[in-house]
């Protein structure tokens, strides 16, 4: 599987479809979470409004790709996060961690959602039940300290 990084540059306009919530990614067409639908949204306003008369078919675009009809580099993708703490490979982790504790730890929905292979998909579902039980942990024992 291609890095984010890789992978976006390719990313056409008609790759995201808004009204089935869903991305086609490297072929697969991967669902779309609420978070991600409202980022999308908020980019294709932004882009809207920026570009307002582009003819670039890509679905990712700055202001030297604006011009023309090619796509955006890897580079480019990756040039916002530099410098920073957060890398696109932790926001993945963290957003599929999120996604598991948020609706369960269900490795067949990490899979769905994520285009994850069952190995990692059951590591993020026994992580998120590891997390939820030391939460569950945590929260029980003032009670028993106030018994």
């Amino acid at each position: 599987m291609r890095s984010i990084a890789e992978n976006a540059p390719s990313w056409m306009l008609d790759d995201l479809d808004i009204g089935d919530r869903r991305l086609v990614v490297d072929g697969r067409v991967r669902p779309l979470d609420e978070l991600t639908l409202q980022a999308a949204l908020a980019w294709l306003e932004h882009r809207r409004r920026r570009w307002p008369d582009t003819a670039n078919p890509h679905l990712l675009i700055n202001k030297q790709t604006a011009l023309e009809t090619g796509p955006i580099s890897g580079v480019s993708v990756s040039a916002a996060l530099r410098g920073q703490r957060a890398t696109l490979e932790r926001l993945r982790v963290d957003r599929q961690l999120e996604e598991a504790l948020a609706h369960g730890p269900d490795p067949l929905h990490l899979a769905e959602i994520f285009g994850l292979d069952e190995k990692t998909a059951i590591r993020y579902a026994d992580s998120a039940r590891a997390i939820l039980a030391q939460t569950a942990e945590a929260a029980a024992a003032p009670e028993r300290r106030a018994t």
